[in-house]
């Protein structure tokens, strides 16, 4: 029975990929952005990056990308063709998306166990959604913040299987995952972590400059306090939506501060 549950789920989750690859071939534009990439051996190589996820997959992004390098663009053919490229072929990719706006991501060895073990779905659709976040360490992730503490954009996966009663929470599921991805960090090129408030006041304490700021209250992404409890002494289901909704303005305010005024 095991066996057979577990050939299902391999099953499942390559028919899913496989349907989700993209054959066509690509029109070049007449307003073409080059991104590029950087390979295993660290060399840079310029050409047309197509990203592999959009709005409503963003997910897909941190399995795949499609790349033409440009010594490969033939422009007397109409139509280009591009490789398909993973976390184990190269070390980072620079695109541009359908706004012309500069994604960057790299390929990072982090496993999302936060929503690997948020198995909200239940059942067989629950436990593919985890098989899908605890199996998956090689990844690409997007940075949203470069310098001496780098952040990470990170989403979990969904499942790629539902039925019956648990079809409707497993779509409500992946609309949450597809609105709230984790942020993640890794300071001075150390460990990559989940950023959270507590975790980012503890990050700049090193800094005279932040940490008085930190002090005198200046920042007011970290003027919420992740130990308000309610009178059972849990924490209120709203103030805990209240921190996580707080970390991009925490990336934005905070981090971006130390990077530019500490060593």
């Amino acid at each position: 029975m095991k066996k057979t549950l577990l050939f299902s789920l391999f099953t499942l989750i390559s028919f899913n990929t496989y349907a989700q690859e993209d054959h066509t071939d690509y029109e070049l534009r007449t307003d073409e952005k080059y991104g590029y990439i950087i390979d295993k051996g660290g060399k840079k190589i310029e050409g047309i990056v197509r990203l592999n996820g959009d709005a409503m997959n963003p997910w897909s992004n941190q399995k795949k990308v499609k790349f033409v390098a440009v010594s490969d663009i033939d422009k007397s053919k109409k139509k280009q063709k591009f490789k398909t490229l993973d976390p184990d072929d190269i070390k980072e990719y620079v695109a541009f998306d359908e706004n012309n706006d500069e994604r960057h991501f790299e390929m990072i060895k982090y496993t999302n166990t936060k929503e690997g073990f948020n198995t909200a779905t239940g059942g067989l659709s629950g436990n593919i959604k985890a098989f899908n976040n605890l199996t998956k360490s090689n990844q690409f992730a997007e940075v949203v913040k470069d310098g001496k503490i780098k952040v990470y954009k990170l989403y979990g996966y969904p499942t790629t299987f539902s039925a019956g009663g648990q079809i409707a929470v497993a779509e409500k599921e992946t609309e949450r995952m597809r609105n709230s991805p984790s942020y993640i960090y890794s300071k001075k090129g150390g460990k990559i972590e989940e950023l959270t408030l507590a975790k980012a006041k503890m990050i700049i304490a090193d800094c005279s400059y932040a940490k008085g700021k930190l002090t005198s209250g200046s920042y007011a992404s970290l003027k919420n306090d992740e130990k308000k409890r309610s009178g059972l002494g849990k924490l209120i289901k709203s103030q805990i939506d209240d921190v996580m909704s707080n970390v991009p303005q925490i990336v934005e305010e905070v981090i971006t501060d130390y990077n530019e005024n500490c060593k």
